[in-house]
């Protein structure tokens, strides 16, 4: 049985939720109950949970988005019920104060300072915890971008096979009905499916897979439209799973697998490359130079299918907790822009299909897993990192709801000389059907 105590104006709820009204600059969007039982805040708000003075150590001395995110990944604070709906909440009131904390004054600092000291949040620097990124060297330097990949990618073989379906597939699914109809296996063979007809993918067509992944469009275009594809990852451990699945299937003759970084790719002349949700990581500076290699990488009248999120200007690497935590040096901009750089690398952008409310449904389904099998999880890489990815995919999933995020596949074509993209006798509808159960 919990005994919830009446905050007092000394209890250290009732502090800190004055400190934080003063902070926020209104009301406090969540109830509080720290760790010795006290409680404060609207009654049917949602709870966060206190559970140490060292998640308020680590607020001071790194206010904002982060420090809540490493509060609570070592657990240090925890929101009761409904992380989503937490989560909602908090951006709610984000949208309506703004994103910008009032200013204080001299006084309302001194003040802060005084009841900061009470309550027992001021002391040394915290150290990080162990499951935040720790890159090295200049960035989107070859090792940089190989070390980043890795920090995500290369977690294990065993999580991702638990959290994903039978296809590997770690991108966005289309859902061609609804969510309790669809399974999310299908709704991936749906995405490949899309993905190699809006290619044009025919038997014996040279396709170019950068960041690979788990190598599902690589092993479907091989199987279903008997492509001979070369599949690029910088990630090893993706690299070792691709090629035990060419081995396994029997795909020896139709596919290669190459472990290195898409600067280094030497070839020419594809027929098709496609590039699944890997562009995020290239950075901003650089993917003029990467929209280049791929007009370079495909032959004239040879299309180009870039799977790519997208973002607003005001937090283009996804924010604090993503960049430290899941995808460090990520650079994401509006879809237009990108349809931008792909133009002027050559490239004529002939369709731009937003998959926003897909990933909505696509993350649900990781989440579901990561909860239903949450022991297994836990015992396979630490509560800590479990817990990561807990609120990356809820975070994730509200992001992509409410439009803070979006997920969009360009098809481009590279045009002859004289401008012929060997596209005018195709119809747009032919992509679609119902390619899950082709």
């Amino acid at each position: 049985m919990t005994i919830t105590r009446t905050p007092t104006r000394t209890s250290p709820a009732h502090r800190l939720a004055a400190l934080a009204e003063d902070v926020l600059g209104g009301p406090l969007p969540v109830r509080l109950r720290t760790w010795d039982g006290s409680e404060a805040g609207p009654a049917h708000a949602p709870v966060v949970v206190v559970r140490s003075q060292r998640a308020l150590r680590r607020l001071l001395w790194q206010p904002g988005e982060l420090g809540l995110a490493q509060a609570y990944v070592t657990g240090e604070l925890d929101v009761e019920g409904d992380l989503a709906e937490g989560l909602r909440t908090l951006w709610a009131v984000a949208r309506e104060r703004g994103l910008n904390a009032p200013r204080l004054s001299p006084t309302d600092w001194a003040r802060a300072v005084a009841e900061a000291v009470r309550i027992g949040a001021v002391g040394p620097r915290l150290p990080a915890p162990v499951s935040q990124a720790r890159l090295r060297g200049g960035l989107h330097s070859k090792a940089r971008d190989r070390a980043a990949i890795s920090h995500h990618y290369d977690l294990s073989n065993d999580f991702y096979r638990l959290l994903l379906d039978e296809t590997m597939a770690y991108s966005c699914g289309y859902w061609t009905g609804a969510e309790s109809e669809v399974s999310p296996a299908d709704a991936q063979r749906a995405k490949l499916e899309l993905i190699c007809r809006k290619l044009g993918l025919v038997p014996g067509a040279r396709l170019l897979d950068i960041g690979c992944g788990w190598g599902s469009l690589t092993l479907y275009a091989a199987q279903e439209h008997q492509a001979q594809v070369t599949a690029v990852t910088l990630a090893r451990e993706q690299a070792i799973y691709v090629r035990e699945q060419v081995r396994e299937r029997g795909l020896e003759d139709r596919v290669e697998v190459v472990c290195q970084d898409y600067r280094d790719i030497a070839g020419s002349a594809y027929d098709a490359v496609a590039t699944v949700e890997m562009g995020e990581h290239v950075g901003d500076d650089e993917y003029p130079a990467f929209a280049a290699a791929l007009h370079r990488l495909v032959r004239p009248q040879g299309r180009v299918l870039v799977q790519q999120m997208s973002r607003g200007v005001t937090a283009p690497g996804g924010g604090a907790f993503i960049e430290a935590y899941i995808a460090p040096d990520m650079h994401m901009r509006p879809m237009g822009e990108t349809a931008g750089l792909l133009e002027a690398a050559g490239l004529e952008v002939r369709s731009v299909e937003s998959l926003r409310e897909h990933y909505v449904r696509t993350i649900n389904a990781w989440h579901r897993t990561l909860e239903d099998r949450w022991n297994d999880f836990v015992g396979l890489v630490g509560e800590e990192t479990a817990r990561v990815w807990r609120l990356y995919l809820v975070g994730g999933a509200l992001a992509f709801e409410e439009r803070r995020m979006g997920v969009d596949q360009f098809l481009a074509v590279r045009p002859t000389a004289t401008g012929d993209s060997g596209l005018a006798d195709v119809a747009a509808g032919d992509w679609y059907g119902h390619p899950a159960h082709r």
